[in-house]
Parts: structure tokens; C-alpha cells; sequence
């Protein structure tokens, strides 16, 4: 793996140690990678209302989004540590969408690493095929 994945991988599971998992103990860490070489991590953020919380893509994705609105994503390493075994474990639904739309509003794909402790990663050339039968915004046009 490049040295450059390497770093994002490791970002991603610094970032899951920080991650506010009290009700779960599920800690995820994401870090993504800008095309101009930028890297922003997030991780999970639990609440007590459930549905309040966010996962560590969305959190890391919306912080980029936020602070270099028109940033383009280059990668994105997703880690949880706490697996057991060598086969990481993929975004969510919602993560999976928000990914997507990232794609289509940058107009280019975004390489999507899914690691574990145990090194092993799994890599993805885009976040569509995380959602292969997706919804865009070329489905809300009439």
C-alpha cells in the first residue's frame, strides 16, 4: 500500500480513538484526504437520543465540506478497530449516500479504503460502488 494510504489509514484509527461511543462501544475513525493534500479525520459522535448521533464519515466529510467548500476528495480511509478478524467493516446507508453525493457534486470519484487493527484493507476506485443502484439528484430533476 502507498505510503500515502498508509498515513490515511493510520489518521482514520487515531481518529477512531477519539470517537464518543458510550452506548455502543462501537469507535469508528475516518480521514479523508483533499486533492490539494489536506487530510480531515472524524469519528463517531453518540447521543443518548439515538438518532442524534453521526458516524465518523459524515462527521469527517461534512468538517471538509465545511471548511474548503469546494474541495475535492481524493480518498477516504474508514477503520474500526475493535474488529475481530481481518474483514473491515463497510459505511452505513446513509454514510454510503452522503459518500455518493460528495462524488457527484465534486464530479469525480473518491478511492475508499475500509481497514482494520490487523492491517488488512480493502480498496474501493469509487464510493458508487459502495451503492451501486443509488439515488442522485438526476432522479429529483422533473
Amino acid at each position: 500500500m502507498p505510503v500515502a494510504d498508509q498515513e490515511l489509514v493510520k489518521r482514520a484509527s487515531e481518529a477512531a480513538a477519539m470517537a464518543y461511543a458510550p452506548y455502543s462501544n462501537f469507535r469508528v475513525g475516518a480521514a479523508l484526504r483533499l486533492k490539494d493534500g489536506a487530510i480531515i479525520a472524524g469519528n463517531n459522535q453518540e447521543n443518548a437520543s439515538f438518532p442524534a448521533g453521526i458516524c465518523a464519515e459524515r462527521t469527517a466529510l461534512h468538517a471538509a465540506m465545511s471548511n474548503h467548500p469546494v474541495g475535492v476528495v481524493d480518498s477516504i480511509a474508514v477503520v474500526v478497530p475493535q474488529v475481530k478478524g481481518d474483514m473491515p467493516i463497510s459505511p452505513c446507508g446513509i454514510c454510503r449516500q452522503a459518500l455518493l453525493e460528495q462524488e457527484t457534486r465534486q464530479g469525480s470519484p473518491m478511492r475508499v479504503l475500509l481497514g482494520t487493527s490487523e492491517g488488512t484493507v480493502i480498496e474501493l476506485a469509487a464510493a458508487a460502488d459502495l451503492l451501486p443502484l443509488h439515488f442522485d439528484r438526476s432522479q429529483l430533476e422533473r
